[in-house]
């Protein structure tokens, strides 16, 4: 059985604790040295659930093979339960984006407090997974963003984790204050996994991200059994070859196909229509081909709103 502890806590100015608590499988593994450590983490953005499924279902799994561990398995469903509770992306009373903090201080403001006590608590894992859902404007097929500088040393370990898409990417300035970052920065290779959409469930999603996890400890030496059959192998991406899809006017977005298409250049992704005139005001129309990897869910737009990404090649260009 997962040991449930709580690892972090900071009094609040309205008299309450805000509280951090964990899972931890394998606990009689901490002395081996040769024991490897992963933290599984979601709930940094209050709005985005599809990890809390994901940790329901990975202690489901390790509660019924207790026997299969062989190593260190610590499970963090909700960091910033604040916001959770208050169905808000941000910190509640400060509006901070909690993951623009890290590595944070234990003398600064309390996001940047919460942000240090979680580096601090898991500091020494081998391993760390940061699953993030969309915003509630936008979908995303499931898929692992690593930033250009970790390319080498994080694509092999994204490859066993059963998503579709992995998205190297070089938007440095934002990557340095994230959780990510700040763990890959003290020796813990991790993860940023995106899937879904904001306030909801996708529960294929989470059991494609279960078996992937799975993998990943497998191949670690963190489980010991047989891989889980057919894991899928991601499509790469680098630098450059992601098209973003934005809307060049107000209106009501209205898809004319589906998420996660192989489209080819020229294909209509959508109109933009003003439902007041009765008049489609614009086609979207996809500037190379490829997958549509990321697709708007909520219709109301404005001049620039993103509307989707495609990740392939324009086969005009030599």
């Amino acid at each position: 059985m997962g040991i449930i502890e709580e690892v972090f806590t900071i009094e609040l100015p309205v008299g309450e604790n805000f509280r951090i608590q964990r899972c931890r499988y394998g606990s009689e593994f901490i002395e081996d040295k040769k024991a490897k450590r992963i933290s599984i983490v979601s709930g940094i953005h209050g709005d985005e659930l599809e990890g809390q499924y994901v940790c329901f279902l990975l202690g489901e799994w390790l509660r019924n093979n207790t026997n299969k561990i062989r190593g260190i398995i610590d499970i963090y469903p909700a960091i910033n339960s604040l916001g959770i509770d208050s169905i808000t992306r941000s910190v509640p009373f400060y509006d901070v984006d909690l993951n623009r903090t890290f590595p944070g201080s234990k003398n600064d403001f309390l996001p940047a407090q919460i942000a240090s006590g979680v580096v601090d608590v898991m500091r020494g894992s081998d391993f760390a997974i940061d699953i993030h859902s969309s915003n509630v404007f936008l979908r995303e097929i499931p898929q692992v963003r690593i930033a250009k500088s970790q390319e080498e040393t994080l694509v092999p370990l994204a490859n066993l984790l059963n998503i579709d898409f992995v998205w190297v990417h070089d938007a440095v300035t934002v990557l340095e204050s994230t959780f990510a970052h700040a763990m890959n920065t003290i020796g813990t290779k991790t993860l940023v996994v995106e899937m879904g959409v904001g306030m909801r469930l996708g529960y294929a999603y989470g059991h494609q991200l279960l078996k992937g996890i799975l993998n990943l400890m497998v191949h670690e030496g963190i489980l010991e059994m047989e891989p889980p059959k057919e894991v899928r192998f991601p499509i790469q991406s680098h630098v450059g070859e992601v098209a973003y899809l934005n809307a060049c006017c107000p209106g009501l977005f209205v898809p004319a196909i589906e998420h996660c298409q192989v489209i080819e250049q020229g294909t209509v992704v959508g109109h933009i229509v003003d439902p007041l005139s009765g008049i489609s005001k614009a086609e979207v129309i996809a500037p190379i081909g490829g997958i549509l990897f990321t697709l708007r869910a909520y219709p109301i737009v404005y001049e620039g709103s993103l509307l989707g990404r495609i990740f392939g090649s324009n086969k005009e260009e030599k």
